[in-house]
């Protein structure tokens, strides 16, 4: 699933494309927001929040938008072959003049108002690539969680916006943590979600994860030379994959 870093990418190329334009073309193919007409409408910008993306226009409406699993946005020059948008996989389509965005494959979209964003993300933690990291609400959080493993706790999107799988298991190699190290164990959470950001502030700019752990299952940790190993956190249908070394991130009582 596409994390933070992702988000930010794709905000910063919808606003590039669209941020300031009137939409000469604007198609929501999702039940609930079929009948919506964003046509004439001016989009002020994209704000990214964690794993989701609000894209607001000038009549104080938002279209919120949740990549999933396979969900992306791909910009194309309107008038091109690209831009006719079709495929049975196509949710949204927003084109001024000169660009066209394509949405496919989205996981969630809603049309809500601007002031009701709350509605959509309210129960979210705060976004780690905000401006300013709260790191004391995110240790409240934290706190909270008690003995749940640390790797849940990461990709709970309660306690903090934005880290899935891959910054998951890499803040915990980079800690040299264990992925199951009960919350309430964990001398310094924040440091995790400070490693976390600065990873994929790093993302945002170059394109690319630390790769550290994440996807090498059998291959040589790059520190010690063990296999790195991969096992799950969280219960069906939420448990997800972390990857980590075992000598490096052995249990505390070993």
């Amino acid at each position: 699933m596409p994390e933070g870093d992702i988000l930010r990418r794709a905000a910063a190329g919808l606003d590039r494309a669209l941020a300031g334009q009137v939409l000469v073309r604007a198609e929501l193919r999702w039940p609930s927001a079929a009948g919506v007409d964003l046509v004439g409408r001016t989009v002020l910008g994209t704000t990214p929040y964690g794993k989701h993306l609000l894209t607001r226009f000038d009549d104080g409406r938002t279209l919120h938008t949740h990549l999933r699993m396979d969900g992306h946005w791909r910009l194309a020059r309107t008038g091109s072959s690209e831009a006719a948008a079709r495929g049975g996989d196509v949710r949204a389509v927003l084109a001024s003049a000169t660009w066209t965005a394509v949405g496919r494959s989205l996981g969630m979209l809603d049309v809500v108002r601007t002031r009701d964003e709350s509605s959509l993300i309210g129960h979210l933690g705060p976004d780690v690539l905000a401006d300013e990291l709260d790191l004391p609400e995110i240790g409240r959080r934290w706190t909270a969680a008690g003995r749940t493993p640390a790797a849940e706790v990461l990709l709970d999107q309660r306690v903090a916006a934005g880290i899935g799988t891959i910054y998951c298991a890499e803040s915990l190699f980079a800690e040299r943590l264990w992925p199951w190290t009960p919350a309430s164990e964990v001398p310094a959470p924040a440091r995790l979600y400070v490693v976390a950001r600065r990873q994929m502030q790093r993302s945002v700019v170059t394109g690319d994860a630390p790769g550290q752990v994440h996807g090498r299952v059998r291959q040589p940790c790059r520190r010690c030379g063990t296999p790195i190993a991969v096992a799950p956190a969280r219960r069906p249908p939420m448990e997800r994959p972390v990857f980590y070394c075992p000598s490096c991130q052995r249990p505390p009582s070993t």
